[in-house]
């Protein structure tokens, strides 16, 4: 079976879908601040297993940001963190909260999606990636086919 992957939903596409969420490989909230020009943005993001960090994975909640000034982000992890628990370790641009929650169903997603629009004053995009079903299972389970990304295997 192939991959699919899903970009540019909003969270009123993903709360309606009704996946199975052993299917999600993961997803990633981009919360882009206008005007878009400039570049700014914090991703919000879940690999099911897990993120590479240095040599190995770790599991947990991660985000990354891109011309965002540095005194914003201990707001931004305390707000993840309160959320998702977990480690905090910083890697580069990115934040890993390790060993947090985690979290995979679309309710829960669309929801944080939200979350973060209003705390980061910025406009989330989601994508997600899926495994081991069909095109078809996808369409029943409510994924808009415009929004489709083949994945070439």
């Amino acid at each position: 079976m192939s991959k699919f992957r899903y970009w540019k939903l909003t969270h009123n596409d993903v709360e309606k879908l009704t996946y199975d969420t052993s299917k999600i490989l993961n997803w990633e909230i981009k919360c882009v601040r206008e005007p878009e020009v400039e570049a700014k943005f914090i991703g919000v993001f879940l690999y099911k297993n897990g993120t590479p960090y240095d040599y190995e994975s770790k599991k947990g909640v991660v985000y990354y940001y891109n011309n965002i000034d540095r005194s914003e982000l201990p707001s931004i992890t305390k707000f993840l963190k309160n959320k998702f628990g977990g480690n905090v370790v910083e890697k580069g641009e990115r934040i890993f909260l390790g060993d947090s929650k985690e979290i995979y169903g679309a309710k829960d997603i669309a929801n944080l999606a939200k979350e973060l629009e209003s705390e980061l004053n910025a406009n989330p995009v989601i994508s997600m990636e899926f495994h081991d079903t069909t095109q078809e299972q996808l369409k029943k389970w409510g994924f808009p086919e415009a929004k489709l990304l083949p994945i070439p295997t």
